[in-house]
């Protein structure tokens, strides 16, 4: 509390500071004593943040903000939580209660035997896996890809509607439009046959569900709970973390997780996107425990509720499966998404396939790739052709010269918007869930993927691939290069805010 009261003190020195410099007619020793204290102030905050030795990159843009951009650079900084969360306190609450959470469940699991059909590489990567991070893998697990959204709402609805005993959902974007209100009529209906229902929303991206909704929603019976609230004031600092994973739990039983958010947009209802292309998974079985005590932990961190405390909500239900699967959770708080990435990425001999809406590497992944394509796997990304803003899209393409130069395959999905998040390594490993490839999803968001080891599901994530790239044009490195300069300025500018998208 005392930081913060510190930097709250600092604001208002530079705002004094500027006003005394340039506003008033101030002597010249007036004038120097304004800039005295500014610099006093952008001192110390620079001398802390130099003093974290973070990356290099990282530390000179930080510093560029706060020298060049007066006042507004500093309040950014603040506002983007770098004050406290470089320290871990800004999510230790939540950091405490998923690791307790995620051990008690592990206690209570057998130890589990690597099945003899894995080879090499899946053990390694497995093993990794299970070392690293904080759930478990499961074999007694279905999985059922779900093609695009008519058919993933086809299947949600239905589920939705044989409910007995509780229904969980957590969204990044969660719209009142008429989907939204399709699910809403068939949650209340559950309400009123005695079923629990309980939602999680993001405050920014569900910013479009306004009050009027909220209350018309939470008089239906349906508990209602936004994560992370907007709040005004000095001292919220979590605004640039988002709560970015889109999960249902019914029963405790079936389970759906994947990129699709509520909206019509993902029907491709919305013309400013066309076609929308996404992947989403349904689970039935052991995994889907694990899932749902991610709901369960950040439904304590929005309103505090213990419901894991109840243990009707964590009871495993087994169902035949083939392969592993593994619920992975990352966020601000825990491991990056990008270590397991390059992990599985790391492990491909003939092969490695991605999708993603937004391309925006760490050093490592980018790393990975062009190794890999040297080595001679085949590597593939596909991106729309069209995004949906333009400093993803150019960023996006300024990553394009190194991959070609490396001999990896481009392909720009030109059907609608593709918004699936995968990876496929050698046709046998594939990792499908809420995390982008870009640099928000591996150190901002809090994400929830699901890695896959020799399940069947994955020859539908090949064959839904190939499909795509039929719909796809291939980027060739002559024809890239004779993009006119002024795209060349656009992904350098782009570029420079990497970090931050």
């Amino acid at each position: 509390m005392l930081k913060i009261r510190i930097e709250f003190y600092f604001v208002m020195m530079m705002l004094v500071s500027c006003w005394i410099i340039f506003f008033t007619g101030a002597p010249v020793w007036g004038k120097s004593l304004g800039i005295l204290l500014y610099l006093v102030a952008i001192s110390y905050t620079v001398a802390g943040l130099w003093l974290q030795n973070r990356p290099a990159p990282k530390t000179l843009l930080w510093t560029c903000i706060l020298l060049f951009m007066p006042v507004v650079g500093y309040i950014f900084y603040v506002y983007s939580g770098q004050l406290l969360f470089k320290k871990g306190s800004l999510f230790n609450s939540k950091r405490v209660s998923d690791r307790q959470l995620f051990e008690t469940l592990r206690k209570g699991e057998p130890v589990l035997e690597a099945p003899d059909m894995l080879n090499d590489r899946q053990r390694n990567f497995t093993s990794y896996l299970d070392r690293v991070t904080l759930t478990s893998q499961n074999q007694n697990t279905r999985t059922k890809i779900l093609k695009n959204g008519e058919e993933t709402f086809l299947e949600m609805k239905r589920v939705l509607m044989e409910a007995k005993d509780f229904i969980h959902l957590e969204y990044y974007i969660f719209r009142y439009d008429r989907l939204g209100q399709e699910l809403i009529d068939i949650l209340t209906d559950k309400v009123k046959e005695g079923v629990e229902v309980r939602l999680i929303y993001d405050a920014f991206g569900s910013a479009s569900l306004s009050e009027r909704d909220s209350r018309k929603i939470a008089e239906s019976g349906i508990q209602l709970q936004p994560f992370l609230p907007l709040k005004w004031g000095w001292f919220t600092q979590k605004f640039n973390f988002r709560n970015h994973r889109k999960i249902i739990v019914v029963d405790g039983k079936i389970g759906f997780v994947g990129g699709l958010n509520v909206g019509v947009e993902y029907l491709g209802e919305d013309n400013r996107y066309g076609f929308w292309c996404d992947t989403h998974v349904l689970l039935e079985g052991e995994a889907v425990q694990t899932l749902h005590a991610v709901f369960l932990v950040d439904w304590k961190y929005a309103c505090g509720d213990k419901l894991f405390e109840d243990s009707r909500y964590l009871q495993a239900v087994q169902a035949d499966g083939d392969g592993l699967v593994h619920v992975v959770a990352t966020g601000p708080e825990t491991r990056d998404m990008s270590d397991h990435f390059y992990a599985m990425i790391s492990c491909a001999t003939e092969s490695i396939w991605i999708a993603s809406p937004y391309f925006i590497p760490n050093q490592a992944i980018m790393t990975a790739l062009r190794v890999a394509a040297k080595k001679g796997i085949q590597v593939r990304l596909m991106v729309p052709e069209s995004n949906d803003g333009f400093l993803t899209q150019y960023a996006t393409q300024s990553y394009f010269p190194e991959l070609l130069r490396a001999g990896i395959e481009l392909y720009m999905y030109q059907k609608g918007f593709l918004h699936k998040k995968v990876i496929i390594v050698d046709g046998d490993m594939a990792t499908i869930g809420t995390a982008n490839i870009d640099l928000r999803s591996f150190h901002l968001n809090f994400e929830v993927n699901l890695f896959l080891t020799g399940t069947a599901s994955i020859h539908d994530l090949v064959t839904y691939y190939e499909e795509d790239l039929n719909e796809s044009r291939r980027i060739r490195p002559v024809e890239f290069y004779k993009r006119n300069l002024g795209v060349k300025w656009k992904e350098s500018f782009a570029r420079l805010f990497s970090g931050m998208l």
